[in-house]
């Protein structure tokens, strides 16, 4: 038994010891060929400009946001005076140059509401034009008749519901400006 162990750790001595050891890698890699390089450069560029894009049109949405609750803030004390003025007119006590501002007034605001529609006409036409925006164009559609539901209501002289209907786009906007991130 104890020959029988020294021979064993002899011939164990002896061996090489490559003989213990793997003799391939089990991984292999990949050889990179110029024409699969370029399907990856091509498709980072390709993710590159629709990351873009999207940041782009995010910058839209939240700069449209920026504009109409500018305008809200001041629509609510423009429609504070303009109702003022409109009832002092029914009692008879508004002079002619308080009504002609009221007018004029009036007009401003109809005028700004077209602004803001045609603004929100242009900013879903973009959305529905652009690669890489049209899935966010389902959940942005409709803002622009948001804005003409506030102006057609404007149109009636009820500038405080014009001003709740252009919330209701805010709120529609801020949305997708959520989806986006």
């Amino acid at each position: 038994m104890k020959q029988m162990m020294t021979l064993m750790l002899a011939l164990l001595l002896l061996s090489p010891a490559t003989a213990f050891t793997q003799s391939r890698p089990r991984t292999t890699k990949r050889k990179t060929t110029r024409a699969t390089s370029r399907r990856t450069v091509a498709a980072t560029a390709a993710s590159q400009a629709l990351e873009l894009r999207r940041t782009e049109g995010a910058t839209k949405v939240a700069d449209q946001i920026k504009v109409l609750t500018r305008f809200i803030y001041l629509l609510g004390g423009v429609t504070k005076s303009i109702e003022a003025a409109d009832a002092a007119a029914r009692r008879n006590e508004a002079s002619p140059s308080v009504i002609a501002k009221t007018e004029s007034s009036k007009a401003t605001v109809k005028s700004s509401l077209q602004n803001v529609r045609e603004g929100l006409d242009g900013l879903e036409l973009h959305f529905r034009t652009t690669p890489g925006l049209e899935s966010y164009y389902a959940r942005l559609a409709g803002v622009a008749a948001g804005a003409a539901k506030a102006e057609d209501l404007a149109a009636r002289n009820q500038f405080d519901q014009a001003g709740r209907s252009l919330l209701e786009v805010v709120n529609q906007l801020t949305d997708v400006l959520l989806e986006m991130r």
